[in-house]
């Protein structure tokens, strides 16, 4: 196992750990983690997830400032429900630009699997801006897709990748749980 894939899952951990609690540390882990990432995944010829990186990189930085002033008046903001609307076109967007990356990626690369490294790309960077702008239905999205990880990167012989990925998906379950109370109790009557 390499040591610096190895820093660079358990930041990935510690990102989405502190995503779980609402915890404004996820956005700085994050960002150290896409940085390492990136390098991983130019490594690999994974493209799309390494571009996925440096998306990641910017959402954390909008996230990070969303999470602290994002509220009503400038303040914390608070877990909601995505409007339906908006959750209709983020599918679209998700399944046009899966579709064209993986005709890219399958025209003018290596890319060893550009089907499901162009998945990741399109749904993961959707569910990643719904988590900076606090939507509860982002972790059902990163459920989905560490569903796809675990066994994607066990294939790719990418093992602490692979970990990282099931720890993901063990948090992602605690997360929808924990965003699932703490929208409950901003809705519940006073």
């Amino acid at each position: 196992m390499k040591p610096f894939e190895l820093i660079a899952a358990a930041l990935g951990v510690a990102s989405v750990f502190f995503s779980t609690r609402q915890n404004i540390l996820a956005w700085p882990t994050s960002l150290l983690n896409n940085a390492m990432y990136g390098a991983i995944f130019l490594g690999q010829k994974l493209y799309a997830l390494m571009a996925l990186q440096g998306c990641f990189f910017a959402i954390a930085l909008y996230g990070w400032y969303q999470w602290r002033f994002g509220g009503q008046a400038k303040t914390e903001l608070k877990v909601s429900r995505i409007p339906v609307r908006l959750a209709a076109l983020l599918v679209l967007i998700a399944g046009g630009a899966m579709a064209g990356i993986w005709a890219l990626l399958r025209a003018y690369t290596a890319d060893p699997a550009p089907l499901v490294d162009a998945f990741f790309f399109a749904v993961s960077l959707v569910a990643q801006w719904m988590m900076a702008r606090k939507y509860f239905e982002c972790w059902p999205v990163w459920v989905a897709i560490n569903c796809v990880s675990v066994p994607f990167f066990f294939l790719q012989r990418s093992y602490p990748t692979m970990a990282q990925y099931a720890v993901f998906l063990v948090l992602a379950i605690l997360g929808w749980r924990q965003w699932w109370a703490s929208l409950r109790r901003s809705s519940a009557p006073a």
